[in-house]
């Protein structure tokens, strides 16, 4: 009797101990900062990137690899200085497992590092150049792209479509440097000029006689949320849009085309995505975000909800674990996940191999201005400095 009696007490021990794990892990948490560049002319970027994250935390059932999710907003305001003391709040007050965000390429070089040298960074848009080659860290991962691959794409359609003299512009900062860097590694006719203007310049009409002048066969221009509005609006003001084409990265997109509209018919674009890819991870995608947000998501949407589904991928692996940063950055790094704009596989560098579109504004079937995939321009392209990366 006295051995059936301690089998059974074992046996509900056993059930007790059992209970408490499936507890432990149904209770398992990770805490995720995200920061981005929420307001000003640019904040549109920074939003579509939050919005996107958290529809892919919904679609993955309110949970990331099993794990109940706390998000932690922040806003850097595109000031380098705000970033580094919002990512050390979250990593020493908040206590995040993951960073995740980075709109513009001035606070990734900021925050970079102060984040790196503590939890694991996935980037969602900035991807500025030092940090591709030596600078790569194995605590930072990209599902966006190296700034100068950006571009890259619209310097070889320049060549495509046989234009032989551009002028170039794009604004005074690290990821503008890069992107007139790309388009130029690609292009092999004549650079009229390249001009940096101001971050968040409001007036381009003395660029735009600038350029007039030059008679270029065509312009290629970087400039990224508000800075993109005014710049098109001049150009078509003083009658150039329709007469001298604009190839452009960054400047008409998802964020900007809906205060442009057809201002903005027959600018053709280069792109890592567009919402019209035919797959059905996209498709579940772009109604969902259009359904829930009254709104069309922009490449900064699609690479966000690509980290979101890449997280959600590495800690399945983890069992739902984010406090061993080995083991969730091996997880990242062999994660398998179906992104929205087609093929995607980390490089060395843990920068992606991708295509790049080019995407024209167009109007689509229902007559409004929309932004149309044309085709795969460059595909499966790594960017020119994962070699410089000491990771293999």
């Amino acid at each position: 009797m006295k051995l059936t009696l301690n089998s059974m007490v074992l046996a509900i021990g056993a059930l007790g101990l059992a209970a408490c794990s499936l507890s432990a892990q149904a209770q398992q948490t990770v805490k995720i900062g995200f920061l981005g560049t929420l307001s000003g002319p640019a904040g549109a970027l920074g939003q579509d990137q939050y919005d996107a994250f958290m529809l892919g935390i919904e679609h993955a059932g309110g949970k990331l690899g099993g794990a109940t999710v706390q998000v932690i907003k922040e806003d850097d305001q595109l000031k380098p200085d705000l970033g580094v003391q919002l990512a050390q709040k979250m990593i020493e007050k908040d206590k995040v497992n993951i960073i995740t965000g980075v709109t513009f390429s001035n606070v990734m070089m900021a925050v970079h590092k102060p984040i790196t040298d503590n939890v694991l960074l996935v980037g969602s848009n900035a991807g500025p150049t030092p940090l591709t080659g030596k600078g790569c860290s194995p605590m930072f991962f990209s599902t966006s792209w190296n700034n100068d691959s950006l571009h890259e794409s619209m310097g070889q359609y320049a060549n495509d479509a046989g234009y032989k003299k551009v002028f170039l512009l794009a604004p005074n900062y690290q990821a503008g440097k890069d992107a007139l860097s790309g388009f130029k590694r690609m292009y092999k006719g004549q650079v009229l000029d390249e001009v940096y203007t101001q971050v968040n310049q409001p007036d381009y009409s003395a660029e735009i006689a600038q350029l007039q002048a030059a008679k270029p066969d065509a312009i290629y221009v970087f400039y990224p949320g508000g800075m993109g509005v005014n710049f098109v609006k001049q150009y078509q003001q003083a009658g150039l849009l329709g007469k001298l084409p604009v190839l452009s990265t960054s400047t008409v997109d998802g964020t900007t085309l809906p205060a442009l509209k057809d201002i903005a018919l027959g600018v053709v674009t280069g792109s890592p995505y567009s919402a019209d890819l035919n797959n059905p991870q996209n498709k579940k995608f772009v109604d969902d975000f259009r359904k829930k947000y009254n709104r069309t998501p922009s490449l900064y949407a699609a690479q966000s909800y690509d980290a979101a589904m890449l997280i959600n991928a590495a800690l399945t692996k983890t069992g739902g674990k984010s406090d061993n940063k080995d083991a969730l950055r091996a997880a990242l790094k062999s994660a398998d996940f179906k992104s929205v704009a087609g093929p995607f596989t980390f490089n060395t560098n843990q920068f992606p191999i991708r295509n790049f579109y080019r995407v024209d504004v167009a109007k689509d079937a229902s007559g409004q201005a929309a932004l149309v995939n044309k085709g795969v321009v460059l595909k499966d392209h790594a960017d020119a400095y994962y070699k410089e990366c000491a990771m293999k």
